[in-house]
């Protein structure tokens, strides 16, 4: 009897669930739940609390909805009897947390706190924390404090301790009713089993945790905020499991929840980008790979430790047992094309899009693959969400320079596109510079299946061949082969990632390689936007971050 397993990628818009045989990683069914509340950026639901800028929230029962939603689906698309599942694992953007009690019932759910913001599940891209991070960094290069390094010198409002501050500097009345400051992946695995356990890679990349030396000291989390000292030992966990091992088995409400049986195999928690990197086969040193969607995020192995100003961190066993996992990446990809479709395409195209039966990102990639390298005349630095590697900086924004009255849409697109490339490229040389060979790109997610036009650019720029995953759905599958890790070999899974890997994992024949024509085209534009990154990214001219306080302040105003 063929055994099978669930992958269940919580993503930022939706959560998907994968159903995958474990013999060849051949994806049976799909299911996807477009969250009902999205996220959360300008009113909280209901109660219509105006939400200040830069915040960024999520409702937890859209992800116990997704589990509601999706899995009964793929059971039925593939018609398998649910015994023959055996095991589920589950992925999540990172950091993105939320105060509960000590039940696990979230505090937004309880009427008393339901208008307050910070009782809400703040989202990975929650950038309203960056004071608390700013206090973080500074505080740590005061106390010479050893793990800032590991983090490339530099924290951001997007990890768990940005956050938690800002709960307790904000509200403190939510920070005293949090019994658990918890992050949504381990949450979700909470209600699957019953079972509160916390794991090792969102704990190591996003909450400063090491395999070695634990998490910070109580001096270091006094010295923040004095009720901050003994946040470990209050709100989280001193026990932290590794990825890979079982968290427990489905409960009996669970098992409602999703038509599995009761007791099966669910993995520890991981995070959306990393379970991705043993999804696309790569399970050794020097190849880089590139989870691109609404962001990107950028992992490589390393045998060694290197400190790599401005990564995001590395974590030993973080994202593969056995190796450190370098992380790395881009705060604004995928929510780039977006951001021009939705504000700045005219109603020609679109109406020449909807005639030939066309999505208007088709459209646009058709028409910028037609203009050569240079002939627009226009650089864009790539920062309209702020940049997270190697600068670490969410109070950047975008530049646009080159503009005239005859640029045209599809000249913006293509600079918008090149604009990641080159700051891609800039991550992938201070990698190198640094200790971490990097000698090929693998690519998953959304835009590698969507932009052949973007892929080839990203080649040409980067000097890099780039393989794409076989997978539509990689970091559901990566979740699925971790779930029959932890179901093990006895139960028709395997005992080791590495295992799984070798028969669950694929990519496509096709590769993008470099056009030397166009790579040397590419290296003068490169190297004029590196100027501009340099001259706005790194405080010769900070009118980035004066123009954002000017609209904060006129925002907070009306």
């Amino acid at each position: 009897m063929s055994k099978y397993t669930i992958g269940v990628d919580f993503g930022t818009e939706s959560g998907r669930a994968v159903l995958v045989d474990v013999s060849d990683g051949r994806e049976i069914a799909t299911a996807v739940y477009p969250y009902a509340n999205g996220v959360i950026d300008e009113r909280l639901p209901e109660s219509g609390v105006r939400l200040e800028p830069d915040w960024a929230l999520q409702d937890p029962e859209d992800y116990l909805r997704t589990f509601q939603q999706t899995i009964p689906v793929v059971l039925e698309q593939s018609g398998i009897d649910p015994a023959q599942v055996i095991g589920l694992g589950i992925d999540f953007t990172a950091c993105t947390m939320l105060p509960v009690k000590t039940d696990g019932t979230p505090l937004c759910l309880l009427p008393e706190f339901r208008g307050n913001p910070h009782a809400w599940v703040k989202l990975w891209k929650h950038h309203a924390a960056q004071p608390e991070a700013d206090a973080i960094n500074a505080t740590a290069r005061a106390m010479g404090e050893a793990w800032l390094d590991r983090y490339g010198g530099k924290i951001s409002s997007e990890w768990f301790f940005s956050k938690a501050l800002q709960i307790l500097n904000e509200s403190p009345e939510i920070y005293a009713a949090a019994d658990r400051l918890i992050e949504a992946a381990d949450w979700v695995v909470w209600q699957l089993t019953g079972v509160e356990t916390r794991n090792a890679c969102t704990a190591g990349y996003k909450a400063i945790w090491s395999k070695r030396d634990g998490f910070p000291s109580k001096a270091y989390f006094g010295a923040l905020h004095p009720r901050l000292a003994s946040v470990i030992e209050e709100k989280m966990s001193c026990e932290i499991l590794p990825v890979g091992q079982k968290a427990g088995g489905l409960s009996e409400q669970a098992a409602r929840w999703t038509g599995l049986e009761p007791g099966t195999a669910v993995a520890i928690a991981n995070v959306d980008a990393h379970v991705a990197v043993p999804a696309t086969t790569v399970t050794e040193p020097g190849r880089m790979v590139m989870i691109m969607g609404t962001s990107t995020c950028d992992m490589v192995l390393g045998t060694e430790e290197h400190i790599v100003p401005g990564m995001c961190g590395y974590v030993e066993d973080g994202i593969v047992p056995g190796f450190f996992g370098y992380e790395a990446g881009q705060s604004c990809v995928g929510d780039h094309f977006a951001w021009f479709v939705e504000h700045c395409v005219p109603a020609a195209y679109e109406l020449e899009a909807q005639a030939r039966g066309m999505d208007i990102h088709a459209l646009l990639e058709e028409k910028a693959a037609k203009l050569a390298v240079g002939e627009s005349g226009l650089l864009a630095l790539d920062w309209w969400n702020g940049n997270r590697s190697v600068l670490v900086d969410v109070n950047l924004t975008g530049l646009l320079i080159g503009a005239t009255l005859a640029t045209k849409p599809e000249e913006i697109y293509r600079a918008l596109i090149e604009a990641t490339a080159y700051g891609k490229r800039i991550i992938i040389e201070t990698f190198q510079k640094n200790g971490v060979p990097i000698h090929e790109l693998v690519a998953c997610g959304g835009l590698p299946e969507k932009n052949k036009l973007l892929m080839q650019i990203y080649a040409d720029v980067t000097g890099l061949p780039i393989r794409v995953s076989a997978s539509k759905q990689t970091p559901a599958l990566g979740s699925a082969m971790f779930g029959a890790v932890a179901a093990g070999k006895a139960a028709g899974g395997y005992d080791s990632i590495y295992e799984a890997a070798q028969v669950m994992a694929h990519l496509k024949d096709e590769q993008y390689l470099p056009n030397p024509e166009n790579q040397k085209a590419y290296e003068r534009l490169y190297a004029e936007y590196v100027t501009l990154h340099d001259y706005f990214g790194r405080g010769a001219n900070d009118v980035m971050k004066r123009l954002k306080e000017i609209r904060y302040m006129r925002q907070v105003s009306r």
